[in-house]
C-alpha cells in the first residue's frame, strides 16, 4: 500500500488483539500490491476498450469478433470497478510452508506477472472452500475476511492440520467460524454476499460437471439458491461446454421478487452475461397472462397429453393436395400432379418449423416446375420463370390451403374454441374435459396456457420470418445491382486504363461481399430467451408442471441442467422421486445432491415449522438448523400488527421484515414488504409476520404455504391470528 493510503485493516476496539502486526502485516503488504495492480489493470483495460471501440465496425466475422472483445473487456472492467480490495475473499496457508494463496472474486496479477489473487473458480482456489479438518487438502490454515466499506473489519482463522502457522502466518483463532458469525447479520432487499463463506458440502455441488442433470435437493435455508447461482458462475468460467459461444447460462426463478432479490449475485461473482427470467418471460403472452383460477383446468393444461396436442394440431394443416394443378406461365403450361405435391411436402428436414418449412416446399415446387419446363423448352429463362412461379397466384393459393402460414396464438385459441379440433388433437381427453377447456374468449390467456403457446411457437416458427428474409434478399439484390452499375461507370470513366486492375476488382465476388456483406449476416433480433442455452438453472423446480418442463427442455438441447428444489415445498404435492419426475418429462436419470443443514432458519423457528409440514407430509426432508438465537416464536393478535412493526423498525435500524398473508397495505415500506406465501418463496427476512395462516387453506397446499412462510425468517417469527 502506498505511503498515503489507509491500511486495509480497520478493526474495532473490541478486536484489538487481532490488530497485532504479527497477525496482519503480511496481509497488509499483499493488499498494497493488490491496490497497485488494480489501478494498473483498470487503466490498461480502459485504454484497450477505447482502442477496440475506435476500430471500424467491419462486417461479418470481423464485426462479431470486435463486439465479443468489447463485451469481454467491458465485463472485466465492470467487475474490477465493482470492488476494490474486497475482491479478496481470504487466504490459505499450505501445510508444507509455502507461500499463502490469496483467493479473489477474480484473478489478478501484478505487472511482473506475479499472481496476487487466484480466481475463486480456479482449481487452485478449491481448497479454500472444500478443505475440512477431516480432509485438509494440504492446508495448515484458512483465513476469511469480513469487509465493510472496502476495509477489513473482522477476520477468522481456522486450523485445518497440525498446530497452525507461525510468524507472519500466525492465526487469530475464534470459537465461532466466519460462516456461523455471518448468519446472524441483518438482511437487505438483495441477497447478501456469501461467496467467502461457501461450505464444503455446497462447494462440491458448485464444482460438479455440467454433463446431464444435477438435482440440488434440500429443505429451507440449506443454501440451494446460493449453490445454484454460484454454480452458474463457476460453469461459465471453468467448463468448456458452458460458455457464451455455446449459448451460455439461463437462470429461471419462481417470481419477479426472487429475480430482484438475487440480481446482484452473479455480477458479484464476476459474471454478468447469464440470462435470468421467470417462466412467463419465455412467452410474449406471459406479460399479460393472469393466474388460472380453476385447478382442474390448470392440471389438464399442465399434462404432457395437452403439451403433445400441438403436433397433431399443426399436422392438421400440413396435407398435400389430392388434386393436380395446372400452372400457366408465359413460357409454358406446367402440370403438378398429386405425387408432385407429396414429394415437395417431403422436402423439409425433420424438425423444421412449420412456417420455415413452407419456404422449403415452395422452392421444391419451383425446382420441379423449372425442370419440367426445361424438358419442354431448353431456352426458357430460368430466372424469369422462377420469379414468376414464386409470385404465381394459383400456385400460392393452393399452397396456402395445403400448408398455410400459422400463428401460435391462433392455433392455441382454436383448441379452446373448437371442441372437435381439441378432441382430434388430444384424443385422451374425456368429453367432460374437452368441454371444461372451452371458454368464451379463447385468447384470455392464463399462466396455464403459456406452455402450450411456447410449444406452438417452437413448432411453427416465426410467421413473419419468410417475409423478412425475402425483403432482405430483395434489398441485397438491389444493392448489388446498384454497386455493379457504379463499378461499370467507374471503369468506363477510366479512359487511360491507369486504374484498370483495381477497378476490375470491384466486380470480384470477394470485394463485393466485403462492401455489401452477407445477407445471412443481417440476422433479425430473435427472442433472447429462445435459446438454445448451454446450461439451464431452474430454482423452485418442484412447482413445475410436466408441460412447463417442456419449455425448459426446448432451451436445453444438451439436457444440461441444474434443478433446484424441495419436494416438501411443492404446493400441489410431489409424491414421486426426483428421478421419476424427471424421467417422465424427458431428462433421463439425474444425479441428486442433497443438502440437509439449515443455515438460515433458527432452531426455535424450525421447532414450530417442522410439525406443520410433517402433519401433511410425514416423510418431508426437514433440515437441521445449525444455529439458535434464543428468541422464541411469538404468537399474537392481528390487531397488533401495526404496533409490532413500528416497534421492530424503531429497535432495528437495519434489516428487512415481511408480512405474509395480509389483505391490506402494511406500514413501514421499503423495509417492510407484504407478500403472498407463494411470492415469498426463495426469499429471506430478519422478521417474518404471518397473518392468519390457518386461513390459507387446508391439505398439502395450505401446509406448504405455512411451512414456506415460517422458514423465511432468519431472526424472528411472529404468528398473528384473529379478526
Amino acid at each position: 500500500m502506498t505511503a498515503t493510503a489507509a491500511p486495509a485493516f480497520h478493526l474495532p476496539d473490541r478486536l484489538a488483539a487481532k490488530a497485532d502486526p504479527a497477525l496482519i502485516a503480511a496481509d497488509e503488504r499483499r493488499f498494497a500490491a493488490i491496490a497497485d495492480a488494480l489501478d494498473a489493470t483498470t487503466a490498461d483495460l480502459a485504454a484497450r476498450l477505447d482502442a477496440v471501440r475506435r476500430q471500424p465496425a467491419g462486417r461479418g466475422q470481423q464485426t462479431l469478433d470486435r463486439d465479443a472483445e468489447v463485451r469481454r473487456l467491458s465485463g472485466r472492467l465492470r467487475a474490477l470497478r465493482r470492488f476494490g480490495l474486497d475482491l479478496c475473499l481470504g487466504r490459505t496457508t499450505p501445510r508444507d510452508g509455502g507461500e499463502p494463496v490469496y483467493v479473489g472474486r477474480l484473478g489478478l496479477t501484478d505487472p511482473d506477472g506475479r499472481r496476487l489473487l487466484v480466481d475463486w473458480r480456479s482449481p487452485a482456489a478449491e481448497p479454500f472452500f472444500a478443505a475440512t479438518r477431516a480432509r485438509p487438502m494440504g492446508l495448515a490454515a484458512r483465513r476469511r475476511y469480513r469487509w465493510t466499506g472496502g476495509r477489513v473489519t473482522d477476520y477468522w482463522d481456522e486450523l485445518l492440520a497440525g498446530d497452525g502457522p507461525d510468524g507472519d502466518g500466525a492465526a487469530a483463532l475464534d470459537d465461532e467460524s466466519a460462516f456461523i458469525a455471518s448468519l446472524g447479520t441483518s438482511r437487505t432487499a438483495r441477497m447478501r454476499d456469501v461467496l467467502g463463506t461457501i461450505q464444503a458440502d455446497q462447494d462440491a455441488v458448485v464444482r460438479a460437471g455440467s454433463r446431464g442433470t444435477l438435482v440440488v435437493d434440500g429443505g429451507p435455508g440449506t443454501g440451494k439458491t446460493v449453490v445454484a447461482l454460484h454454480r452458474a458462475a463457476y460453469l461459465l468460467y471453468a467448463d468448456p461446454l458452458v460458455d457464451h459461444r455455446r449459448g451460455g447460462v439461463l437462470v429461471v426463478g419462481p417470481s419477479r421478487p426472487y429475480l430482484d432479490y438475487v440480481a446482484d449475485v452473479l455480477p458479484n461473482l464476476g459474471e454478468d452475461g447469464a440470462r435470468t427470467c421467470v417462466l412467463r418471460d419465455l412467452v410474449p403472452e406471459g406479460a399479460a397472462a393472469v393466474p388460472e383460477t380453476d385447478p382442474q383446468v390448470a392440471r389438464l393444461k399442465g399434462t404432457l397429453a395437452l403439451a403433445r396436442a400441438i403436433e397433431p394440431a399443426v399436422r392438421f394443416s400440413e396435407r398435400p393436395p389430392t388434386d393436380g394443378l395446372l400452372v400457366e406461365t408465359p413460357w409454358a403450361d406446367l402440370w403438378l400432379a398429386p405425387e408432385d405435391w407429396a414429394e415437395a411436402f417431403g422436402a423439409p428436414d425433420p424438425g423444421t418449423p412449420h412456417n420455415e418449412a413452407r419456404d422449403v416446399i415452395t422452392e421444391a415446387l419451383v425446382d420441379l416446375l423449372v425442370d419440367r419446363a426445361r424438358e419442354q423448352d431448353g431456352e426458357i429463362p430460368d430466372d424469369l420463370l422462377r420469379r414468376a412461379l414464386r409470385r404465381h397466384d394459383d400456385l400460392t393459393a393452393a399452397l396456402n390451403r395445403a400448408w398455410p402460414v400459422l400463428d401460435a396464438a391462433d392455433l392455441v385459441a382454436d383448441l379452446w374454441s373448437v371442441p372437435a379440433y381439441l378432441r382430434l388433437c388430444a384424443p385422451s381427453l374425456t368429453p367432460e374435459e374437452v368441454n371444461l377447456l372451452q371458454r368464451p374468449d379463447p385468447r384470455a390467456w392464463t399462466d396455464a396456457d403459456l406452455p402450450l403457446l411456447d410449444a406452438a411457437r417452437h413448432r411453427l416458427g416465426d410467421p413473419a420470418a419468410s417475409r423478412r428474409r425475402h425483403r432482405r434478399e430483395a434489398e441485397a439484390a438491389a444493392e448489388r445491382e446498384y454497386r455493379a452499375r457504379v463499378a461499370d461507370d467507374l471503369i468506363a470513366a477510366d479512359h487511360e486504363g491507369e486504374q484498370e486492375g483495381m477497378l476490375d476488382m470491384l466486380r470480384g465476388a470477394d470485394l463485393e461481399h466485403a462492401l455489401l456483406g452477407d445477407p445471412a449476416d443481417a440476422r433479425t433480433g430473435t427472442d433472447r430467451l429462445a435459446g438454445p442455452f448451454a446450461h439451464v438453472v431452474v430454482d423452485e423446480a418442484q412447482e413445475l408442471s410436466d408441460a412447463e418442463w417442456q419449455m425448459l427442455l426446448r432451451r436445453s438441447p444438451a439436457r444440461s441442467l441444474t434443478v433446484v428444489g424441495d419436494r416438501a415445498q411443492a404446493r400441489h404435492g410431489f409424491a414421486e422421486s426426483w428421478a421419476d419426475r424427471l424421467r417422465r418429462v424427458g431428462l433421463g436419470d439425474p444425479a441428486v445432491a442433497s443438502l440437509s443443514i439449515n443455515y438460515r432458519t433458527p432452531a426455535e423457528v424450525m421447532a414450530e415449522a417442522a410439525p406443520v409440514i410433517r402433519a401433511a407430509l410425514p416423510d418431508a426432508n426437514v433440515p437441521t438448523s445449525v444455529r439458535s438465537t434464543g428468541v422464541p416464536v411469538v404468537h399474537g393478535s392481528v390487531g397488533d400488527l401495526d404496533e409490532l412493526l413500528a416497534a421492530w423498525l424503531a429497535a432495528h435500524p437495519e434489516g428487512v421484515a415481511c408480512v405474509i398473508g395480509a389483505d391490506r397495505e402494511v406500514p413501514g415500506a421499503p423495509r417492510v414488504r407484504s407478500l403472498s406465501p407463494a411470492a415469498a418463496k426463495g426469499l429471506e427476512f430478519d422478521l417474518v409476520v404471518l397473518v392468519d395462516p390457518e386461513r390459507w387453506g387446508g391439505g398439502v397446499t395450505g401446509a406448504v404455504d405455512r411451512y414456506v412462510a415460517m422458514t423465511r425468517a432468519t431472526q424472528r417469527l411472529v404468528v398473528l391470528t384473529g379478526a
